[in-house]
């Protein structure tokens, strides 16, 4: 069984708006349009949205009309406490779970299946995109440190999608050690478990900053039915 855990409890402070997640984007919120797509997967069996609770029942008017067993839980301090929560929410009977950010509404059914394909053979897999850029790194934010190699390089997105023992197991080391990290992945890194690349294709961009809002609704209007 697979589940989908849906982080939409952070408040967007970089898009310089009350709230991003809630933003109206091609005739609705960008959160609904992310819970449409998983809704709609037929790789996914039940969603677990993580949610501030002062929202609870907005969200709860957002999930009418959707097809699939949903639960709402709390967010926590950090992104890590909110997939924890989300989690521990997750029935005994799923054995996979990918998790999304609320604010990237444009993954496809054939991306996200294709994380729980990879997940299933590797334990752990996460959507992502060449870097195509070329790319410097710089130690103080004025000068040029060195040249890194872009061919070696990949932008990470979501869905990053689990055996949910092993994502379970790389948080549960996140938390004994006290670390705040902000992707999925990286716990799996500090525990030694390897992460298979998922390469999207298509276009899946996260609303971090308006001019993101403009990409999003041609890419949301485009996929809506006529």
């Amino acid at each position: 069984m697979n589940a989908a855990i849906i982080v939409a409890a952070g408040k967007g402070t970089r898009m310089g708006t009350p709230d991003k997640l809630l933003m109206d984007i091609a005739g609705r919120p960008v959160v609904a349009h992310t819970w449409a797509r998983f809704d709609a997967c037929g790789a996914i069996n039940e969603i677990v949205l993580v949610v501030r609770p002062e929202q609870e029942g907005l969200f709860r008017k957002l999930g009418q009309g959707m097809r699939k067993p949903f639960k709402l839980v709390p967010g926590g301090k950090e992104r890590q406490d909110s997939v924890w929560n989300g989690l521990e929410a997750l029935s005994p009977a799923v054995k996979f779970v990918a998790i999304q950010d609320g604010a990237r509404p444009c993954a496809t059914d054939n991306l996200i299946e294709a994380t729980f394909t990879a997940a299933k053979q590797s334990g752990a897999a996460v959507a992502a995109q060449r870097v195509t850029d070329t790319v410097k790194e710089s130690t103080d934010g004025q000068r040029i440190t060195r040249h890194l190699n872009r061919s070696q390089l990949w932008a990470m997105q979501t869905p990053q999608t689990f055996r949910v023992e092993v994502i379970r197991r790389a948080l549960a080391a996140v938390r004994e050690k006290g670390l705040v990290l902000t992707d999925d992945t990286a716990a799996c890194e500090l525990i030694g478990q390897p992460v298979t690349l998922v390469e999207s294709k298509d276009p899946n961009p996260k609303l971090t900053y308006p001019e993101d809002a403009v990409i999003i609704e041609r890419l949301l209007a485009g996929a809506l039915p006529k």
